[in-house]
């Protein structure tokens, strides 16, 4: 097995990160509307989480990215929440523990910007991602926070920091 690295993401890995995320979507048959697939700053998300209190990182494996996740100003909410965001990993990436430590990643980091909880929203049938933020401490909310332009996205959930 080829070692893992987290780090920063950088500019050069635009295509790459945004080939994941739109892999990972394909895959879990998420609408290509109201969706991160449908975001417009997918294709440039270094220059996006160039922004206050944001920060995104990528999971190298041999050089090659295999997943990646971030955090970011939950957008059109007045308060210091966070969101989680753009958390995915491909098949091989998958059950090693990587999803835990993103998290826990992102969660850390959220408390040093000075956020008071975190957000996120998923598709009602990713079911193993929800297991995880349960486990990571998300409860479930009666419905979404902010306005992410992810309509499409049926669970939402909020973890305070």
């Amino acid at each position: 097995m080829k070692p893992l690295h987290f780090r920063p993401i950088a500019k050069k890995d635009n295509a790459a990160v945004a080939a994941v995320i739109r892999s990972v979507l394909e895959e879990f048959d998420v609408p290509k509307v109201g969706t991160a697939y449908a975001d417009p700053s997918l294709d440039d998300l270094y220059s996006y989480y160039l922004q206050d209190r944001a920060a995104y990182w990528v999971i190298e494996e041999g050089g090659a990215i295999v997943g990646a996740g971030g955090i970011a100003p939950l957008e059109n909410y007045d308060g210091s929440v966070c969101e989680l965001q753009k958390m995915y990993f491909l098949p091989m990436a998958r059950g090693k523990g990587l999803g835990r430590s993103m998290i826990e990643l992102c969660l850390q980091a959220a408390k040093d910007f000075g956020y008071r909880a975190c957000y996120l929203e998923t598709m009602s049938h990713m079911e193993a991602a929800q297991a995880l933020y349960r486990a990571k401490g998300f409860a479930y909310l009666d419905g979404p926070m902010g306005d992410t332009g992810h309509f499409s996205c049926g669970v939402q959930m909020l973890k305070n920091l």
